[in-house]
């Protein structure tokens, strides 16, 4: 590039952010809490129990609207205390001041 080119960026909205699904706490029904990790984390029973026990903790990142609520139904539904939220925007960068 010449000293005259100059690179533009755009920051890209979306109309729908993206939400995370955090598990509040395990409850009292902790196997069921567990298996409903594993239905909505697709993960193994041994790593769903461990996520299970580290509540609170975020089980997914990423969602829509639709999919984080019906994660967090899931959840709900096995005993959990569970939310969706809403991921924070990304800071922008600054550059350095001389």
């Amino acid at each position: 590039m010449s000293d005259e080119e100059s690179t533009e960026y755009y920051t890209l909205l979306c109309d729908d952010p993206s939400h995370e699904v955090v598990l509040v706490d395990c409850g009292p029904r902790e196997m069921d809490v567990i298996l409903a990790v594993r239905k909505v984390t697709g993960l193994s029973l041994w790593h769903s129990r461990v996520l299970a026990r580290q509540a609170p903790v975020t089980l997914k990142r990423g969602l829509s609207a639709y999919r984080a609520q019906s994660a967090v139904a899931v959840l709900q539904g096995a005993g959990a205390r569970a939310e969706w939220r809403q991921e924070p925007e990304p800071r922008e960068r600054t550059a350095p001041s001389p």
